[in-house]
């Protein structure tokens, strides 16, 4: 049976939080969640409907991929109107706030132009360039292998939940990172609470 892991230590610790397009009808209810944890949250968005529609383009990876980062940007605005305000620095912010990237995102140029590349690792490398930890909010618990979730994942491994690039770069880079099921209210709560939740944590530091 899987033990659900402590997560973070400190309640008040600032974290990044990468809010998966796939959560967009939870959007309504994520949303209080994050403003009224009394932590630092700099929430990151998917892409969502507005990066699948820049897939359906088909155009070439430097237009596809400043696009997505465009994409990024609108979702992060739907997030905003519910009640959540917006920053464009890349900095730990006073209260919570959900980033947008785009031009952060022009002037490092970071990444690699690659659909490997997705939300995902653009809010790895932010919770790298901060230097804090990474809450991802996905619409699965964690990582299945085999129908087993991962309590904790070490190693590169292929999986359908985050990017091909995003494992490598977050063990690279020693980002402590946890994925949860953002369908669970009850779940977000509790993590930013340091209680026990259902998780796949990512490195080696924990």
């Amino acid at each position: 049976m899987v033990q659900a892991g402590k997560s973070i230590r400190n309640p008040r610790a600032p974290l990044v939080v990468k809010l998966g397009g796939s959560l967009h009808h939870r959007i309504p209810e994520i949303v209080p969640l994050l403003c009224g944890s009394g932590r630092p949250l700099l929430v990151v968005s998917g892409g969502g409907l507005f990066a699948d529609a820049v897939r359906q383009e088909q155009v070439a990876d430097d237009a596809a991929h400043w696009m997505a980062v465009a994409a990024m940007e609108q979702y992060a605005w739907v997030i905003a109107s519910h009640g959540m305000r917006t920053t464009d620095i890349l900095a730990v912010p006073e209260t919570t706030a959900v980033f947008l990237p785009y031009i952060s995102m022009r002037q490092r140029d970071p990444l690699p132009h690659s659909w490997d590349v997705t939300s995902d690792s653009i809010a790895a490398w932010i919770a790298a360039e901060l230097g804090i930890e990474l809450l991802v909010l996905k619409s699965v618990d964690g990582i299945f292998l085999k129908g087993i979730i991962q309590e904790q994942v070490t190693i590169p491994i292929k999986n359908d939940v985050v990017d091909p690039f995003f494992i490598p770069f977050v063990l690279k880079h020693r980002i402590k990172t946890t994925i949860i099921n953002g369908k669970s209210g009850v779940g977000i709560e509790k993590f930013l609470n340091c209680e026990p939740v259902l998780c796949t944590k990512i490195g080696t530091t924990f």
